[in-house]
């Protein structure tokens, strides 16, 4: 069984100055919270920074064929303009190099400068065109605004007319949302609270559903998004989200189940959660469901041995390992 996982992370040093800086006035005590300090998604920053030897024996070692990479959050979208800019370029052409390096092995998805939505556009086209990538990845909200936002129209458009998907990731929150909901507890803990343990999952619910209540899929009904972590807390809420939002919605055309079933993938992200894939395969189902480790956050050691022992048909398994995959991606 061939897996491709789409999550898949790396990181380039050389870049990370400016991010670093940012981030600690962001959320003061992250990287002390996921430092490699042995608790869950603190990766080993080696298998973070490596793109060839660590990397690529791990994935044969786990029986991961493809990994879509994309560049770390919080990545671009954390930075003021003329800085995002030259950052998503630096990025994107280190990315490209390591593809061509082993172009069977990896594939990539674009990191765009969202502040300045004009040249995300641009750089858009030029990361699918001329470097091949496969869709692009978009790290939370910028300058506290959500995709739905008229300002991000150009981007959209960019992505409506390239036909590529959009992976849209959690990042950090804003400091103040999380001081006034997550914190007040040991500030490892506050942290986590905030981040991989609800809160970006939360904000990355929201982000997708305002896409949806703006309208987004109205105005361009060919765009595809991709969630991570079982789609970020949205499905077990469809039913709901139908019977208390669909009928005041006015303006849209669909409700708001049909947008998320037809508009949205969604993958585990390393959850190997039975409960999590089998409730998926009923909300969604198995042409919906891709799949994703979160390398090197999460460890690839699960991610064969979830599938093949997963109470589900081995069309649908190959669907959600591969199939689906190469037909969005267009591999």
């Amino acid at each position: 069984m061939k897996i491709i996982a789409l999550e898949e992370h790396f990181t380039n040093p050389a870049l990370n100055a400016d991010i670093q800086k940012q981030v600690k006035k962001l959320s003061p005590h992250f990287y002390e919270a996921y430092g490699n300090n042995g608790l869950g998604g603190s990766p080993n920053s080696e298998e973070l920074i490596d793109m060839e030897n660590l990397r690529l024996a791990n994935m044969d070692a786990n029986g991961i064929d493809i990994q879509c990479l994309s560049y770390s959050a919080p990545g671009a979208q954390i930075l003021p303009p003329s800085e995002a800019i030259y950052f998503a370029k630096e990025a994107n052409d280190y990315l490209a190099d390591s593809i061509k390096a082993h172009p069977d092995r990896f594939v990539g998805f674009a990191m765009l400068p969202t502040a300045a939505p004009e040249q995300a556009a641009i750089e858009l086209e030029r990361a699918v065109r001329q470097l091949n990538f496969k869709g692009f990845m978009i790290n939370g909200c910028t300058d506290g605004l959500f995709l739905d936002h008229v300002k991000f129209r150009p981007i959209l458009e960019a992505a409506s007319a390239l036909d590529v998907p959009l992976f849209l990731h959690p990042s950090l929150i804003s400091k103040g949302i999380q001081e006034s909901y997550y914190g007040g507890f040991d500030p490892i803990v506050s942290t986590r609270f905030a981040t991989s343990g609800f809160g970006w999952h939360a904000e990355t619910g929201i982000h997708a559903m305002r896409m949806i209540l703006g309208g987004v899929f109205d105005e361009y009904p060919n765009l595809q998004i991709i969630l991570g972590h079982w789609g970020e807390m949205i499905p077990p809420f469809l039913d709901r989200m139908d019977s208390t939002l669909s009928g005041a919605a006015k303006h849209l055309e669909r409700s708001v189940s049909e947008y998320f079933t037809s508009q949205m993938y969604v993958t585990p992200s390393g959850m190997w959660s039975l409960p999590q894939l089998m409730m998926n395969m009923q909300i969604m189902g198995a042409d919906r469901i891709m799949y994703s480790v979160d390398y090197p956050f999460i460890k690839n050691d699960e991610a064969r041995a979830f599938i093949e022992n997963a109470p589900i048909s081995s069309l649908d398994k190959e669907k959600i390992t591969h199939i689906n995959a190469e037909k969005l991606l267009k591999l």
